[in-house]
C-alpha cells in the first residue's frame, strides 16, 4: 500500500464521517425546529423546568458528539478536500458549521437559558425564530455535502 493510497483511505473516512454527521444533525434540527421547539409551549408551567432541564442533558448527549465530529471533519476537509472537490466548497461547508455553532453558543444556549426559572413565552418564540438559521445552515450543509459526494465520485 502506498502512502497516497493510505492518505486517501484517510481522507474517505473524513469525508465518510462528516457526511454522517452532517445528515444526522439535519434531521436532528429539522425535528427539534418543526415538532421539538413548538411544543415547548404545551409542556406545562408546573414541569417545565424539569422538562428543559432533561431537554439540554438529553440532547446534549445527541448533538454535542455529533456537532464536535462535523467542525472537526469540515476543518479536515477544508485543509485537504476530496478529489474533485473544489477547496471552495469545503471552506463554505466549514464556514456553515461555523454559523451553527456560533448561533448555538451565543443565540440558542442563552435563550435556553432563560428557561430555567420556567417557561418565558417571549424566550420560546425567539428560540423557534433564531433557530431557523440553524435550520437552514444545516440545510445547506447536508445539500453541499451531498453535493460533494457526488463530485467526488464523478471524479474518480
Amino acid at each position: 500500500m502506498t502512502q497516497e493510497t493510505l492518505n486517501e483511505g484517510g481522507a474517505s473516512l473524513v469525508f465518510l464521517i462528516n457526511l454522517g454527521a452532517t445528515l444526522v444533525m439535519f434531521g436532528v434540527i429539522l425535528v427539534v425546529q418543526i415538532v421539538h421547539y413548538p411544543l415547548f409551549s404545551r409542556v406545562g408551567a408546573e414541569s417545565f423546568r424539569a422538562y428543559e432541564a432533561a431537554h439540554i442533558e438529553l440532547m446534549t448527549l445527541v448533538v454535542l458528539p455529533l456537532m464536535t465530529a462535523e467542525l472537526i471533519t469540515a476543518f479536515l476537509l477544508a485543509l485537504q478536500p476530496p478529489h474533485g472537490v473544489p477547496p471552495l466548497a469545503a471552506w463554505i461547508g466549514l464556514a456553515l458549521v461555523g454559523v451553527t455553532w456560533l448561533s448555538t453558543a451565543f443565540i440558542q444556549v442563552p435563550l435556553h437559558g432563560r428557561f430555567s426559572a420556567g417557561f418565558d413565552a417571549e424566550a420560546h418564540r425567539a428560540l423557534v425564530m433564531t433557530n431557523w438559521l440553524r435550520t437552514v445552515a444545516w440545510s445547506l450543509r447536508a445539500l453541499l455535502v451531498l453535493w460533494m459526494t457526488w463530485r467526488s465520485w464523478q471524479a474518480r
